[in-house]
């Protein structure tokens, strides 16, 4: 009766740890929006990259030069949007923030964890097009991303099941380096050092 305890204990700690180990691994998730964000203005991405053929790096352009790509100003917008499009409503939000010389306060969708660099510059200039990793966001009318660590996958890997990694989650970015060394003879680091710093 008391190797029956025992081993009731055991078990009871074994899912505490388990249950505290997931808690820990989700509070440390970057903040993404698993479905389209509220914004201050209404941005279809679909509209000025599919009608209007605006490259992903004239409104990001610090994406060549920094490891942000960056949002792009008041002025960078007006200044298509002072003619085009000037007496729509989303449009009237925009001079009303270039009137009052302040930028929009957009709500962030894709946030990698504090303790990870990842700088776009070197994947821009490798050739990596935005939608590897941001998905199809040419197709949007409002972005949305589902990023990081899941309970799912994280069961599957305790379970002894090799899961495909989520989007833009630490084992996803290492496959694609290995791929990339692989197929492209690139030379993606793959020490922890690169990332984690």
């Amino acid at each position: 009766m008391a190797a029956k305890a025992g081993v009731g204990a055991l078990g009871v700690v074994l899912l505490a740890v388990l249950i505290f180990l997931a808690v820990s691994s989700w509070s440390r998730q970057p903040a993404a929006a698993a479905r389209p964000s509220s914004q201050p203005i209404n941005f279809p991405h679909n509209t000025h990259v599919q009608t209007y053929k605006i490259d992903c790096q004239y409104c990001h352009a610090d994406a060549r030069r920094s490891e942000y790509a960056g949002l792009p100003s008041v002025e960078r917008c007006l200044g298509c949007h002072k003619i085009v499009a000037a007496d729509k409503p989303e449009i009237k939000k925009l001079a009303e923030y270039g009137a009052k010389g302040a930028p929009i306060p957009w709500t962030r969708i894709y946030k990698v964890p504090e303790f990870t660099y990842f700088p776009h510059k070197a994947h821009v200039q490798f050739g990596v097009r935005c939608q590897t990793c941001h998905g199809p966001v040419e197709t949007m009318t409002t972005v949305s991303a589902r990023t990081g660590p899941t309970l799912v996958n994280d069961l599957l890997n305790v379970a002894g099941f090799r899961a495909a990694p989520p989007p833009l989650s630490m084992g996803w970015c290492v496959e694609c380096h290995r791929e990339q060394n692989a197929t492209r003879n690139a030379h993606a680091p793959l020490d922890c050092v690169a990332c984690h710093h």
